[in-house]
């Protein structure tokens, strides 16, 4: 079940919406050399942002992702998918750049859920579940079930909240145009931890470690700022370490998705409703841009030098 707040992602609705759909500072991590596909993460197709809408905004949303990225969407519903009583209006979105499950509540949404920002589907739910809390994560929803399968969210070190979801009946999702970056941003002082204890789970590998990447990428071009990129059979993750003095709208964009041209795509999404928040910026190979969707959700999007 995917579910994302206004730029808040949360993968308990992503399994929801996925039953809508079938209806849905001193680095200290070692770069290793290869990424173990196995884990258990199934794709990165599967793993969704979860925004959470106002029931009014939720068909301007979705029309203009579409209408931005291009894409499908699963037929819209109105569904239980918290382990205690709610409604809410649930689609899935499918676009060549990233998933997305959206979330319209028409019931107050019961704690914790809007505060994990992604889900990722997992082909063995316990021992993913087990192999999470093993890394370090703390599983702050026990596994409960959902009309399609079961769920659970966990939180690493730093703060930072995620589904783990199983679908009854697996799915079927072609591969993404490009893979999308989920934006975490953490402190120095638990960085390292979440970095290893995530790569652990995920086995993933760091793909780079700047101690000194171009302060200009979080909206403070006189200084200079720690960035992890990791890669794993989830997908790819940027980890954004500072001291958390970051001016608006950074630190609020939880997704990254790669264009083949940013200016194009900046121009549908203003002709659907977007509004371009930091015009766009080159640093390290890519030419960036953050934008705030109708109904709040906002994202980076960004193309990539060869």
């Amino acid at each position: 079940m995917n579910i994302v707040i206004m730029g808040t992602g949360l993968r308990k609705i992503g399994m929801v919406a996925l039953a809508i759909f079938i209806l849905l500072g001193t680095p200290l991590v070692t770069l290793a050399q290869d990424v173990d596909k196995g884990g258990y993460a199934v794709g990165p197709q599967y793993d969704t942002t979860h925004v959470y809408v106002a029931p009014e905004q939720f068909d301007p949303f979705v029309k203009s992702i579409i209408a931005t990225f291009g894409g499908t969407t699963s037929k819209q519903g109105v569904f239980q998918v918290t382990p205690t009583s709610s409604q809410t209006m649930s689609q899935l979105v499918l676009t060549p750049v990233g998933t997305i499950s959206v979330f319209g509540f028409k019931t107050p949404i019961p704690y914790p859920f809007g505060i994990e920002r992604t889900g990722y589907l997992v082909d063995n739910f316990d021992k993913a579940v087990d192999e999470a809390r093993t890394a370090g994560a703390d599983v702050i929803v026990e596994p409960f079930p959902d009309p399609i399968g079961r769920d659970a969210i966990i939180q690493w070190p730093g703060g930072v909240n995620m589904q783990i979801y199983w679908h009854t009946q697996a799915p079927s999702y072609k591969p993404l145009a490009t893979v999308p970056e989920n934006r975490v941003y953490v402190s120095k002082q638990r960085a390292d931890e979440f970095i290893q204890d995530f790569v652990r789970f995920a086995k993933g590998k760091v793909i780079s470690d700047d101690a000194k990447a171009p302060g200009l990428e979080i909206g403070k071009p006189n200084e200079t700022y720690r960035r992890v990129r990791i890669e794993s059979g989830f997908g790819k993750m940027t980890v954004m370490v500072t001291d958390g003095h970051l001016p608006w709208p950074y630190g609020r964009e939880m997704t990254g998705y790669e264009v083949s041209n940013l200016n194009d795509t900046l121009t549908k999404a203003k002709a659907a409703g977007a509004s371009v928040l930091v015009a766009p910026i080159d640093s390290a190979h890519r030419q960036s841009a953050i934008v705030q969707f109708p109904g709040g959700y906002i994202a980076e999007i960004h193309s990539v030098s060869p």
